[in-house]
């Protein structure tokens, strides 16, 4: 409590023991201070330490100034002195007056104009304003005109301790691992004051902890907090809360202070080995539990946290370890045991396993404190369950051959009940696997049996599957697959193993090889196919051909002569028996049909037909496919040549009284007007049968003579019209004298008279009968809708 009252009393004393110190020198010293304006050339006495007077001759000057200072957050009853202006022309009349302008002059600083004393009118903040800029000037008071030139000078605001330090960035979080050594960083706070910190002590800071010893300190100057007891242990206390405090006046007694809050927690570190809840586990299990299937769960604690807790499960003792198997649960850390193998209740009752937990990351530091492991005891019961039947085998194998007799047995399969109390077995087919119900099988002693007769050559093996079923519950039910392979019995003949046919040459020799046969048994014997081929026993002496049998198990026929002839016999048919060498052997008796042909003279047959044989010796086929073409060609030349002849023989000229068409000329260009029309002579077109003859153009004058064109020779009566007009064509072009440029010219000449008529309503009037067009409906559709359409307008013209 004294301690309490006295740092009170130096909070109010401390203040006013400044203002003495600062404002009185100002206000009974300016002059000292040269606050003060003296006149040029005058001289101040200053009494020494001797009692004597010091002159002071000072050169002319106008305004010499010293910064003023006034103590900020200061507030009396009266306005504060500042300081004096003064200057040497001051008379001591009252003829001189001060003005005073700048920061806060009038309203801050007001100035007496007459003695020049400057006051502070409000209560100033250094933190807000450190210093005013102002500017004086001494003016005769009855003109205003200036007597000296203006000059600046500064009023600073001294400071005070009036603010607390302050920590912007707190509160603050920091984290260090558990077990550290004394002395360990943590981390730093930083506290800032407001006031001068070149002035005084005011900014002057020092730390310390409030709360949180002896866990921690802080260094009093850097604010850096460390650890300060060793080992501590996150498991016991895991976070810490500290208080930082932080004084100005460099600590001292009087000075201002903030506080701020650090959380600090502890990190984990692998200082904790795993530990069994319990050391002897207990579980029970059905044999028939499924292989993967968990059994039970066995858990190792450990204090630590994250990676630190992480444990691995291993069975390091016992009689079922190649049985039993146990992993690590990555979300709860559990062990899980599972079943490896199958269990059997009549076999083995129980088993019992050592299991170990161990960390998965293991810090040196700590290692020393101990293995970071443990161990505990699994008993595991197994309990009898009913099983399902259990086969002698797995799967089964049975032959049987396809000549098999009916109900004839093919093979047994055995089961059991594995269970303490046996149950009688009874045996069925799953027919789905014997759609054609082949087999059957006794109930009771699982023999299988046959029910339709087999053959290996239409499917080798049959796979069925049996079902074992106990009687005294159905629901126990197993399958083993059975195949049953089908022995081969030889009951099938050999046969050509394609359809053969024999050509043979007309200019073969004799001995030659006519065609090269080969068979095929659809039995499978063990030691493969061999035949014996052979002639009809009335076929043995045949004069034309022999069978001669190849190392290949094929057969060669042979011509015993040459000579033969497609005109005496096409067609040799020869009958060829086939045996196999099965016991007892099966043989075949099969045809093959040789053919007589012609052949050229390197053996390639060319024709097998009789009527071939009047032709030239020597012509190929592709020869006599010429022959014909070329003649085909002769005769649709001589047709077109007789068409063309009798189309020339028509006249061409039209008689003058059915000729309607005229003269059109039709020009696409501005070039040679109506002369133009002798480039072509018309009439010539109308009469193509004339004498063709030179009429020199109108339209242009040749540079040079143009010999005229001699006369063309008289034509016949059937002249071509398309010729004459190429003829002209080529004509005028070759012309020196023809126009530069081209003029086109469309000429209504259709040619001769169609056996259809025409089809133009020109002359339409001529007579009634013309007018009728029904006859158009049978030359098609589109002729026919022609003719309504003219039909429906003559009977309109008649209405």
């Amino acid at each position: 409590m004294p301690e309490r009252l006295t740092e009170m009393l130096m909070d109010v004393w401390t203040p006013l023991i400044i203002l003495w110190i600062t404002v009185l020198p100002s206000i009974y010293m300016a002059p000292l201070n040269q606050s003060e304006i003296l006149p040029s050339g005058s001289s101040m006495g200053l009494s020494g330490l001797n009692g004597e007077q010091k002159v002071l001759n000072r050169s002319k000057r106008g305004w010499v100034w010293n910064q003023m200072f006034v103590l900020e957050e200061f507030s009396g009853p009266e306005p504060i002195l500042v300081g004096r202006l003064h200057t040497d022309l001051d008379p001591g009349s009252s003829k001189i007056k001060y003005i005073l302008s700048g920061d806060g002059a009038g309203t801050i600083f007001v100035i007496n104009d007459k003695t020049g004393d400057i006051h502070a009118m409000k209560r100033l903040d250094r933190e807000e304003k450190a210093e005013y800029t102002l500017t004086a000037q001494a003016v005769d008071g009855d003109t205003n005109k200036p007597l000296e030139p203006p000059s600046e000078f500064i009023i600073k605001v001294q400071d005070i301790n009036d603010n607390a330090p302050e920590f912007l960035d707190g509160p603050y979080h920091a984290t260090v691992p558990e077990m550290s050594i004394v002395g360990t960083f943590v981390t730093k706070v930083t506290a800032t004051d407001a006031d001068d910190p070149v002035y005084g002590n005011s900014a002057k800071l020092v730390y310390s902890i409030l709360e949180g010893q002896p866990y921690f300190s802080i260094e009093p100057h850097t604010a850096i907090i460390k650890t300060a007891l060793p080992n501590m242990d996150r498991e016991a206390k895991e976070e810490y809360f500290v208080v930082i405090q932080a004084k100005d006046m460099g600590g001292h007694m009087g000075g201002l202070s903030g506080t701020t809050t650090v959380t600090i927690t502890l990190t984990d570190v692998n200082d904790n080995p795993p530990k069994f809840a319990q050391s002897l586990y207990h579980f029970s299990v059905m044999e028939d539990i499924a292989l993967g299937e968990p059994i039970g769960r066995v858990k190792a604690n450990d204090l630590d946290i994250g990676e630190n807790a992480k444990s691995s499960y291993d069975i390091i003792e016992g009689d079922g370890m190649d049985i039993f198997e146990i992993t690590s649960d990555v979300q709860t850390q559990d062990g899980i045991i599972r079943l490896r193998k199958p269990l059997d209740f009549e076999t083995k009752k129980s088993y019992t396993l050592k299991v170990e937990a161990a960390n998965v990351h293991i810090d040196p530091r700590f290692i020393s404190g101990g293995p970071f492991k443990d161990t505990a005891t699994v008993k595991i019961v197994v309990e009898d369950a009913d099983e399902p039947p259990v086969f002698s085998s797995p799967t089964y194998l049975l032959e049987v051959h396809e000549n098999a007799a009916i109900n004839s047995v093919l093979g047994q399969v055995t089961a059991h009940d594995p269970d303490v109390s046996s149950s009688p077995i009874r045996f069925s087919i799953d027919r789905h696997t014997d759609l054609e119900r082949q087999f059957n099988i006794n109930a009771d002693d699982g023999k299988i049996t046959l029910a339709t007769p087999l053959d290996r050559e239409t499917n080798m093996w049959h796979n069925i599957t049996i079902v074992a079923t106990e009687t005294r519950n159905h629901s126990q039910v197993s399958r083993v697959p059975v195949a049953i392979k089908v022995l081969d019995v030889n009951d099938n003949a050999p046969e050509f193993a394609s359809e053969h046919e024999a050509f043979l040459c007309e200019n073969g020799k004799p001995g030659q090889v006519i065609q090269t046969i080969s068979a095929i048994d659809k039995d499978d014997p063990k030691n493969g196919h061999f035949f014996l081929y052979s002639l009809l026993p009335e076929m043995v002496n045949n004069p034309n051909f022999t069978i001669k049998k190849n190392e290949d198990n094929t057969l060669s026929i042979l011509a015993k002569h040459s000579g033969f002839s497609r005109q005496k016999q096409e067609v040799y048919l020869l009958p060829i028996i086939i045996s196999d060498s099965g016991n007892p052997p099966m043989s075949s008796t099969s045809t093959l049909t040789i053919r007589v042909c012609g052949c050229s003279n390197d053996g390639v047959v060319q024709s097998c037909n009789v009527e071939a044989y009047v032709l030239p010796i020597g012509l190929s086929m592709g020869a006599l496919i010429a022959i014909l073409a070329c003649i085909i060609l002769l005769l649709v030349i001589v047709v077109l040549f007789v068409t063309l002849r009798r189309h020339k023989n028509e006249p061409l000229i039209i008689k003058d009284e059915e000729d309607v068409r005229e003269n059109i000329i039709r020009y696409d260009d501005e070039g040679g007007g109506e002369e133009d029309t002798e480039a072509f002579d018309i009439a010539t077109l109308q009469n193509p049968d004339g004498i063709n003859g030179f009429l020199p153009r109108k339209d242009i004058k040749p540079d040079l003579q143009f010999m005229p064109r001699q006369g063309l020779a008289p034509v016949p009566n059937g002249v071509d019209v398309d010729e004459f007009i190429n003829v002209r064509l080529h004509e005028a072009d070759n012309d020196p004298t023809a126009p530069p440029y081209d003029s086109i010219q469309i000429y209504g000449y259709e040619g001769r008279g169609s056996v259809a008529g025409s089809l133009s309503s020109l002359e339409s009037s001529t007579s009634d009968s013309d007018q009728n067009f029904d006859y158009l409906s049978e030359w098609g559709p589109r002729f026919k809708r022609l003719g309504e359409l003219y039909s429906v307008g003559e009977s309109d013209k008649e209405t």
